[in-house]
């Protein structure tokens, strides 16, 4: 199982969540961000039906991979 840690720094003038040099959008306070945060790793744990993975590559053409288990969802922290 992954594991994803957020947390909220400062960021274009207010407050995100931030995860793999990835932020969210900016929330003006940081409770605002927090609680963002929080709401969004609360949906990541919750499981879901196997599903295939599809995607459009650089040149446009659209690929199928194999299924991603519904049920292999990230342990998610958030660091105030």
């Amino acid at each position: 199982m992954s594991q994803e840690r957020y947390r909220i720094v400062e960021h274009d003038g207010g407050w995100a969540y931030s995860a793999l040099g990835v932020y969210s959008e900016t929330y003006p306070t940081h409770d605002a961000a927090l609680a963002a945060a929080r709401r969004v790793a609360a949906e990541q744990s919750v499981p879901d039906r196997p599903r295939m993975i599809e995607y459009q590559d650089e040149t446009g053409a659209w690929r199928v991979e194999a299924a991603a288990a519904g049920d292999d969802r990230p342990v998610v922290e958030v660091e105030d």
